[in-house]
């Protein structure tokens, strides 16, 4: 599984009690949906689809194995973490090895002591990016000195560094993060290797009381409205009610609870479809006998790199991709009849995959 999302928050927000609760509703379900637990704060969960049902349904599978997300929950953080205050160092290389961040913002009221005293969660959101922005920065402007040195003897690769490191710094001193920069095609390699935290793109997990889960509240609209600015994602959830839903092992005791909150779903599975979104992920499909599969790629990846996510050989070695889009794939009950109707297609190695794409890889190692 190479796709994480680092769940940060200030303390008393509710990061660990969703985290547990996400962790918790894997667990249970475990018969249809893999988990494990890789480390204490690390926790695999399964991306809700219901195309994969449908898909194995038709396929007549035996077994069926949606995609996976990696969850986790970093060491909370407080002003001045930046400096290694509190947990600091943990934090920042923590959320360095992760690919995005759900950000846990409190959105409620109550006897929950909070560490600023008051509830805000557009000034927590700040505290958490200012310390990101400033670890960045330093981080920034160290890579700029050693770059400098090295252009100065001409250096072909330190000159193209250098190239992106001075709009980032420039951002980072004004204030902006990392992601806000823009940057050619051609630089985005290089802007990849410095590492800055607040390149990664940010889910906004709006924590509030259970009364405002089907509706949210006051607070969550001004961080819907700090996500809206920032071209970015919110989700309003109650943590506490998922771990609730987390502790019903009855899938029909699990809806009726959902329903009498005017919920359809449970806010995790809203929370994994959107970090699932924010990595710019999309799912293409195997179906057989044996099993029904969803696979994880990036998009706009072609074929060869798809096959490479279901064994290496099969990348080394392509030929080609037998191709079915999922609809035509349901459309015409399978296989046999996307072939017969002359949909299934032979894509070569300059086919871009398309989110649903049901695949059969031909290849020779």
């Amino acid at each position: 599984m190479g796709f994480n999302c680092g769940i940060v928050g200030l303390p008393n927000v509710g990061k660990s009690t969703l985290f547990n609760a996400l962790t918790e509703t894997a667990a249970a379900e475990a018969a249809n949906y893999p988990f494990c637990t890789i480390e204490p704060n690390v926790g695999r969960v399964a991306v809700p689809d219901p195309r994969l049902d449908r898909l194995a349904e038709i396929g007549k599978s035996a077994k069926v194995i949606p995609t996976a997300l990696e969850f986790v929950d970093i060491a909370g953080l407080v002003r001045g973490a930046s400096k290694g205050e509190g947990l600091g160092n943990q934090f920042l290389a923590n959320i360095r090895e992760v690919d995005a961040i759900v950000h846990v913002l409190r959105c409620f009221d109550g006897e929950v002591t909070h560490v600023d005293g008051s509830v805000d969660p557009i000034r927590d959101a700040e505290t958490v990016e200012t310390e990101l922005l400033l670890a960045d920065l330093e981080s920034a402007e160290k890579q700029r000195d050693a770059a400098v040195k090295r252009a100065r003897g001409n250096d072909k690769e330190a000159k193209e560094r250098l190239a992106v490191l001075e709009p980032v710094i420039a951002a980072l001193e004004d204030g902006r993060p990392a992601r806000s920069v823009t940057l050619s095609d051609d630089q985005l390699p290089v802007f990849r290797q410095l590492q800055m935290m607040t390149a990664k793109p940010v889910l906004y997990a709006a924590n509030v009381d259970e009364e405002s889960a089907a509706t949210g509240n006051a607070y969550s609209a001004k961080v819907a409205e700090r996500a809206e600015a920032e071209g970015g994602a919110c989700v309003v959830i109650s943590a506490a009610i998922e771990a609730e839903v987390a502790a019903l092992e009855d899938p029909a005791e699990k809806r009726e609870f959902l329903e009498s909150l005017g919920l359809e779903e449970t806010g995790l599975a809203r929370i994994i479809r959107a970090g699932y979104g924010l990595l710019d992920l999309i799912t293409f499909f195997t179906v057989g006998p044996k099993e029904a599969r969803a696979w994880t790629v990036r998009r706009a990846s072609r074929a060869p790199q798809a096959a490479g996510v279901i064994h290496t050989d099969f990348e080394r070695g392509f030929i080609r991709a037998e191709t079915i889009a999922y609809d035509d794939f349901v459309a015409l009950n399978g296989e046999q009849g996307a072939k017969d109707a002359g949909k299934m297609r032979a894509e070569g190695k300059d086919y871009v995959v398309k989110d649903g794409d049901v695949f059969h890889f031909r290849f020779n190692v």
